[in-house]
């Protein structure tokens, strides 16, 4: 979810106008995968690099993001949305944030519609080394290792691999984001600054989706002798 500086600083406002202006695009968006038949959706909120800016400004997301969660909980209750949180690990993360979330997660657990994936204070190279950590912990020879087995220690292992990843402001960078589960995904970079990223961009980047040939590695099927 790209460009809420930019485009604050486009209308000569402070950053944090562009923080809260992404709140409506925020439930937009999850309404509209809902409504478009989406079963898995993560949003990237915050990332472990996203320590290194200004205090404040980091302040200011903080109590943003709590103001948010508890807006609309009823609302992701209602439409039967599970909610997960992908990272909050850190202390600095203010603990009654922290409760949030684990209210929030706790009470739509048993939903069983679309299941909705905050990534916050995440990082998929921090991901990665836990699950290492994870298998050195339990005593795993190194002989049996697997990729399924290593995807079962990361967080979160029934989350699918990653199909699209739309990154808004057409910037076109991973930023360390569930480095694992996107090794296939198709990815699309729309300019549009994410505070102006409605339903009709979102359905156009599926759109786009759809259209694509996904071959995973291998060659399109052999017809009538054709192999170009």
């Amino acid at each position: 979810m790209d460009g809420n500086g930019r485009w604050a600083q486009l209308r000569s406002l402070p950053r944090t106008a562009g923080h809260r202006a992404a709140e409506t695009t925020v439930i937009d968006i999850i309404e509209a995968a809902r409504a478009a038949g989406v079963e898995w959706l993560s949003l990237y909120a915050f990332s472990t690099e996203n320590w290194n800016r200004p205090g404040t400004e980091v302040d200011y997301l903080m109590r943003l993001v709590r103001r948010v969660v508890r807006k609309h909980a009823p609302l992701l209750l209602a439409r039967g949305i599970r909610c997960r949180f992908l990272g909050a690990a850190d202390p600095r993360i203010p603990r009654e944030l922290a409760q949030d979330f684990d209210d929030l997660a706790t009470l739509t657990a048993d939903n069983q519609g679309m299941t909705l994936t905050v990534a916050f204070d995440h990082g998929g190279r921090r991901d990665i080394v836990q699950a290492a950590k994870s298998l050195i912990r339990n005593g795993t020879p190194a002989d049996e290792v697997t990729e399924r087995l290593f995807a079962d220690h990361l967080p979160f292992p029934d989350t699918p691999d990653v199909d699209l990843v739309i990154r808004t402001s057409g910037e076109q960078r991973i930023s360390n984001f569930m480095l694992w589960q996107v090794a296939y995904a198709e990815w699309v970079f729309p300019d549009v600054l994410w505070p102006d990223f409605r339903a009709p961009d979102f359905l156009a980047c599926l759109h786009t989706y759809r259209r694509r040939d996904r071959r995973f590695g291998g060659v399109p099927p052999q017809t009538n002798g054709d192999t170009s």
